[in-house]
């Protein structure tokens, strides 16, 4: 077993290897640019990004033409929400979303609200999920998007995804996703879930940093949005700029991996959450945070009562990799808003670990982890809080 052991795949994965073989030869001799049309190596970069585009599309049972590259899922959220008030503002300023999603949705409709959109936040039950009927009770004739992503990255809560899509599609409003954390873990079938617009990124799911998508439903309803970035007109002009084809196609790669591996790694990865669970509750005053059932197979947010959860992180910055909450937010001494969306006080937000596996954690990294916080449970509950 290696030190430290890293349990914040949440955060990000490391890159697998296949995934990194599958990249190299477009960082040298297949360099081309994908917008060259004109010669043998643009040609081989413009295939290779078809393949990927493909090979996503399939994971989100989707058309390859639906499929827009970005640098990430937060431009493609950005995209998504900036792109659509600005299409349908003259209809109507009004939008949904859910007080527990990403900052990276929350903060764009801050800067939508100072635009003049209308944001009516969505709270959610003590466990992390939705209520359908009070969603109902907030919708407008003027409300043009609803924001609902698909599993939350620091409780790994599942939200009933299908029964959003069908309600939003009675209603005519466009239902966005943020499906960072969701893909290549729980099935996701942009058809049957009703979903318009989707976002999701590589470095979730073993693939590379600085590279993500959106999809864009392109019938029944076609879906129209602004673009946010001008130039050369790539990507069917929703996202001018040269495309980054090693990314990409480590994106594909990595995609097609997830979905064939799911079934088999998912129940195994599950098996070691609800181990290290186990071990980590005979401790006093330990408890899930979040819907126990309707959750991802590969996370587990624990509030450690009087113990306060900064002062283990510090504890075991050596030898485990963990989190307090998003990694997008660790900069800030605030507590995790996603616990507080779900009532949790300040104090025990403050005390809330996130522990996310993948596929390479083993059940020797597991039964360390409980045996090292054990030890500095103990010795931290001389500490005051924070």
């Amino acid at each position: 077993m290696v030190l430290p052991v890293y349990m914040d795949n949440h955060a990000t994965t490391p890159c697998d290897p296949q995934v990194l073989e599958a990249m190299l030869p477009y960082f040298s001799d297949r360099y081309g640019n994908a917008s060259s049309k004109g010669h043998y190596f643009g040609w081989q970069a413009a295939e290779a990004v078809n393949i990927a585009r493909e090979q996503l599309a399939g994971a989100l049972q989707a058309d390859p033409r639906e499929i827009v590259f970005t640098s990430g899922s937060t431009e493609a959220i950005n995209l998504a929400l900036r792109g659509c008030f600005e299409m349908f503002s003259a209809k109507g300023r009004h939008l949904i979303a859910v007080t527990t999603e990403h900052r990276a949705v929350l903060d764009t409709c801050t800067h939508l609200e100072k635009l003049g959109a209308e944001i009516s936040y969505l709270p959610v039950l003590p466990d992390g999920l939705i209520e359908l009927e009070q969603l109902k009770s907030l919708l407008r004739s003027d409300t043009i998007l609803i924001c609902v992503m698909v599993a939350n990255n620091e409780t790994g809560v599942i939200q009933p995804i299908q029964s959003i899509g069908a309600l939003a599609k009675e209603r005519g409003i466009y239902f966005f996703t943020d499906a960072t954390q969701a893909l290549g873990k729980i099935p996701i079938n942009v058809e049957k879930d009703g979903i318009d617009l989707l976002a999701c990124s590589a470095h979730k799911i073993y693939g590379p940093k600085g590279v993500g998508a959106l999809y864009i439903r392109k019938k029944n309803p076609r879906v129209r949005i602004s673009a946010q970035q001008d130039g050369g007109g790539q990507e069917r002009g929703f996202r001018s700029g040269t495309l980054n084809v090693p990314g990409i196609v480590g994106f594909g790669k990595a995609a097609w991996l997830a979905s064939q591996e799911m079934e088999k790694h998912m129940p195994s990865i599950g098996r070691l959450r609800d181990r290290l669970e186990k071990g980590l509750m005979k401790y006093p005053g330990v408890q899930i945070n979040g819907n126990p059932i309707q959750r991802l197979a590969t996370v587990t947010n624990l509030s450690f009562g009087e113990v306060v959860g900064k002062q283990l992180l510090e504890n075991l910055i050596k030898e485990v990799a963990i989190s307090s909450g998003s990694a997008c937010s660790s900069a800030s001494t605030e507590p995790s808003h996603v616990l507080k969306a779900m009532g949790l006080s300040d104090e025990a937000a403050y005390q809330s670990i996130r522990f996310s596996l993948g596929k390479f954690n083993t059940p020797e990294e597991v039964d360390y982890v409980i045996e090292k916080v054990g030890k500095t449970f103990k010795s931290a509950k001389e500490f005051k809080p924070v």
